[in-house]
């Protein structure tokens, strides 16, 4: 049933043999499905997606009928040096085309060695794998491009960190796994007809509306920059931190991918890192633009003799797009910020208003999502003016009988809560007193200026410190809490829908201890 649904199109194998090699993965001894992705299998196969069918396919035990399993190779800039890699623990057993046209790598993570693997040994713990699943799942609900995961299946053998971890294989789907470091890859392993091979695929796959470009480089390398400042303003809008920002982690189609050392950010602090790999802080949150752009300019680098024959004019045809780069950044990121202190129409003047309040918060240690949640909360509407007026000529009910159940009502925030929030605002209220002053001066008034911090400010992320307890507790083979945070991160931005239970547990997994992130570290799981 599994194989007549599955309808792939392997067009990747079209470019020269260089960009990949064929390959196998390898058989796990006792796969168990521990995650599947019914959702995803829906929107992406349309027909049946009954976990257990799925099983001995997705471990990588049974390749399906009409596919030709491949590793990519690609090359990529790691912390800045230039190296050679590939997918080393990963295969992409198919290229999917769903019931509405749509093209999915379908790739098989820690599935085995490739002849890309080095001295790894192509395997990934469980731990790792759930970290991804949870993560990309919340990035997509947060509305930000990203892979997807559609399954984790426990392999039944043990893979060696430093110690034995349950293995497990990651389902992961994308719209292409072509990145940075494939055209470096072309650029400087390959020939320029392999170089041009690539970039005429990759057009025709991601950007055909570039086919009538008089300069189809200059037309993708503008594209990609764009998508990836989306991307990247986006990733600061919510305080992600991708930790390994490498060229061969930036995704042509602009999507998040390789949820290794990633983490949110809790206190806002621009020099916030994580990841263990990251000792001089290269891929901090405040750094994450500055190597977005160093990366494009990579992409630039790569394709110097598709932009002219002229090197010195293919330069500065370059430079003339990555010029581009820090006005289009400031510009949305300040719409961005504009957005989520909820002014509908904003001025120049406005941005002052934005860099006050980021230094408060820095000074002050101010949780990144909680304060805007916070602020949101702290907006006196008509509506909530005009509940407190009623609650206060409503006679104290507290000792009637037969009360109905609160799981019954829609959620309101407790006493503590709404306290714990009033505190928390008490560095900004200077601020506060302004930026009210300018919300009621704007487009909309108040109302509107809800609206908008709703639908851009998330009430709950997967905060390090949960994720952590989660994962410890799969590797007992109790998910409870995982499940908890996945459930969570299915309704980041809105209380409304979301029964009592649900909205109190955001409410608990949205405070952090105190210094818990001090020494709090990610790692790659390689």
């Amino acid at each position: 049933m599994v194989d007549k649904i599955l309808n792939f199109d392997n067009t990747y194998l079209s470019l020269p043999q260089m960009f990949y090699s064929m390959g196998q993965p390898s058989v796990v001894p006792n796969p168990e499905i521990v995650l599947f992705n019914e959702e995803l299998g829906q929107n992406i196969f349309g027909g049946s997606t009954n976990p257990q069918e799925w099983g001995e396919l997705l471990s990588g035990n049974r390749v399906p009928e009409k596919t030709a399993p491949f590793a990519q190779a690609y090359a990529g800039h790691q912390f800045g040096h230039f190296t050679m890699l590939g997918d080393g623990r990963a295969i992409v057993i198919g290229e999917h085309i769903n019931p509405f046209g749509e093209r999915y790598d379908i790739q098989l993570k820690g599935c085995g060695r490739t002849p890309y693997s080095r001295r790894g040994d192509g395997k990934a713990t469980l731990g790792a794998m759930l970290r991804e699943y949870l993560m990309s799942e919340s990035m997509f609900y947060l509305g930000i491009p990203t892979s997807r995961s559609l399954a984790v299946i426990k392999t039944g053998e043990k893979v060696y960190r430093d110690k034995a971890f349950d293995g497990a294989v990651l389902t992961r789907l994308m719209s292409s796994h072509i990145r940075v470091g494939t055209f470096e890859y072309a650029r400087y392993y390959g020939s320029p007809n392999d170089l041009e091979s690539l970039l005429d695929y990759t057009i025709k796959r991601h950007f055909p509306s570039l086919l009538q470009s008089k300069n189809l480089a200059a037309g993708m390398l503008e594209y990609v920059m764009n998508r990836q400042i989306e991307l990247i303003i986006n990733w600061m809008r919510v305080g992600f931190i991708h930790g390994v920002m490498n060229t061969d982690n930036t995704s042509i189609s602009g999507e998040t991918f390789d949820y290794g050392p990633c983490s949110f950010m809790n206190a806002y602090d621009l020099n916030t890192v994580f990841s263990s790999i990251d000792t001089g802080g290269r891929y901090a949150f405040g750094n994450q633009p500055a190597i977005i752009k160093w990366n494009i300019a990579k992409l630039a680098e790569a394709l110097l003799p598709l932009l002219h024959p002229q090197q010195d004019r293919a330069i500065e045809i370059a430079n003339e797009i990555i010029d581009k780069f820090d006005n289009q950044f400031t510009e949305k990121w300040y719409a961005m910020m504009f957005s989520k202190i909820g002014l509908v129409n904003p001025a120049t003047e406005d941005r002052a208003l934005v860099d006050k309040l980021l230094s408060a918060m820095k000074s002050s240690g101010l949780d990144y999502t909680n304060t805007f949640s916070a602020l949101k909360k702290s907006i006196p509407t008509k509506e909530s003016q005009s509940k407190q007026s009623s609650q206060s000529h409503q006679p104290n009910q507290s000792n009637q009988p037969n009360q109905p159940n609160q799981s019954h009502q829609s959620h309101q925030p407790n006493q503590s809560n709404q306290s714990h929030q009033s505190h928390q605002l008490d560095p900004l209220n200077s601020w506060i007193t302004n930026w009210t002053r300018r919300l009621e001066e704007s487009e909309g008034g108040l109302l509107a200026a809800v609206g908008l911090m709703e639908k851009t400010n998330p009430l709950f992320i997967p905060r390090n410190c949960f994720v952590e307890k989660a994962l410890a507790g799969a590797d007992e083979n109790d998910y409870t809490l995982f499940n908890q945070l996945l459930s969570l991160v299915k309704q980041p931005y809105s209380l409304v829908e979301q029964p009592y239970s649900l909205a109190d547990d955001i409410e608990k997994y949205s405070s952090v201890p105190n210094n818990y992130d001090k020494n709090y570290k990610t790692y790659c799981g390689t």
